[in-house]
């Protein structure tokens, strides 16, 4: 039988072979923590357009073990319902996962934590990264705080079976948690629109957030800001194309059924393909930040559900161009034409070419520097 501990050495091994892990501490950690204990015993995986529970028992030992040991990202809740109670495949969005162990050790050593650091994570999940976290620094300099009460639960007991005692919070982690303060490093396993001010603020002078901008689009960018005897976060983007679930409190509003209107028609002056490139989804996304993403039968669609506007995309017959149909007080379409056109100007480079600034009162992401374009993030 393959054991739990020799399955941790080959993820770790793995890790280390995609340049992560260099440092021995988080080495130590990831072949300390014993992955099974975090996913329970039932996860989704993809089932065409749903998720399909996975027990356990119907898998043996070896399967197992070998399947919670990948790094492979694991739902183990949708819109609120856990694997375990799932008893056929389900529709919805994932709310909970375990995170697949790479981003889980590029997320740390992009954190830069040290040795005696006080951390705050935001999204404990199933607890995974959490345990990685005290087997490195020690449980009492480490406090996670979960929104959803069912999970922050079952991470306390999966936290407990693996001999870890962090400081668990239930809460909104986007108001941090001020009893820990002030904090070396905040870490983020959601993605948020914008920085919440609550993690300036309980930050110490040269402290560092790392976290996923992202937005309704679901374009995303990583970051570690870094905070200045001002109370200024500054930071690039780092060029992995990684991707988290919004913060419960930032997630999309409800939208009803997408219905075309015709609008207004033109031209478009860029391709709607560019969505489809990591970076051109997330400029995208800069330049329209209250507009959701809808993939519809020949092009794009965006949708804002305050205002009731919308464009849609669709070929421009047998030229090989494409057509915009915009309907409502926002131009949605040309507001992401104008910030794709001046990407494009620039070279059209990736992430590593974005900055971004956080104070209390205004959020900025620029491209090039402080100086270059720049676009403010919704508020």
């Amino acid at each position: 039988m393959t054991s739990s501990a020799l399955l941790r050495q080959d993820l770790a091994r793995e890790l280390a072979a995609q340049g992560l892990l260099t440092d021995p501490a988080w080495r130590a950690a990831v072949e300390a923590v014993p992955r099974e204990l975090f996913l329970g015993d039932a996860v989704f995986r993809p089932y065409d357009t749903r998720w399909e529970p996975v027990r356990r028992e119907q898998l043996d030992d070896d399967e197992w073990l070998r399947m919670v040991h990948s790094d492979t990202t694991w739902v183990t809740q949708v819109d609120g319902i856990g694997a375990r109670e799932a008893t056929a495949p389900v529709a919805g969005r994932p709310t909970s996962s375990g995170t697949l162990p790479s981003l889980v050790a590029r997320m740390l050593e992009l954190a830069d934590v040290r040795d005696g650091d006080r951390v705050l994570e935001i999204g404990t999940g199933t607890g995974y990264s959490t345990a990685v976290l005290c087997h490195r620094l020690g449980d009492e300099r480490v406090y996670s705080v979960e929104y959803d009460e069912t999970v922050a639960a079952a991470a306390a007991q999966h936290l407990r079976a693996a001999g870890c005692s962090p400081h668990l919070v239930v809460g909104d982690g986007l108001r941090g948690h001020q009893d820990g303060a002030d904090y070396d490093t905040v870490i983020a396993t959601c993605a948020v629109r914008t920085v919440p001010p609550s993690w300036l603020w309980q930050l110490r002078d040269g402290g560092g957030i790392t976290t996923t901008i992202s937005g309704w689009m679901l374009g995303s960018g990583l970051i570690r800001l870094v905070l200045d005897e001002e109370g200024v976060a500054h930071g690039r983007f780092a060029a992995d194309p990684v991707s988290y679930m919004l913060a419960r409190p930032h997630e999309r509003p409800p939208r009803p059924t997408f219905y075309a209107h015709p609008g207004s028609t033109r031209e478009v002056r860029v391709s709607p393909d560019l969505l489809d490139d990591w970076t051109g989804l997330f400029v995208a996304q800069l330049g329209a930040p209250s507009a959701e993403l809808v993939r519809i039968a020949e092009g794009v669609a965006l949708v804002d559900v305050a205002t009731g506007s919308q464009a849609w995309t669709e070929p421009d017959g047998a030229g090989g161009g494409w057509r915009v149909h915009q309907d409502g007080p926002l131009r949605l379409w040309d507001q992401v034409e104008d910030a794709l056109d001046t990407w494009q100007k620039a070279g059209s480079p990736d992430q590593t070419a974005f900055g971004m600034t956080v104070t209390e009162w205004d959020q900025v992401v620029w491209l090039g520097d402080l100086e270059g374009p720049r676009w403010r993030l919704p508020t």
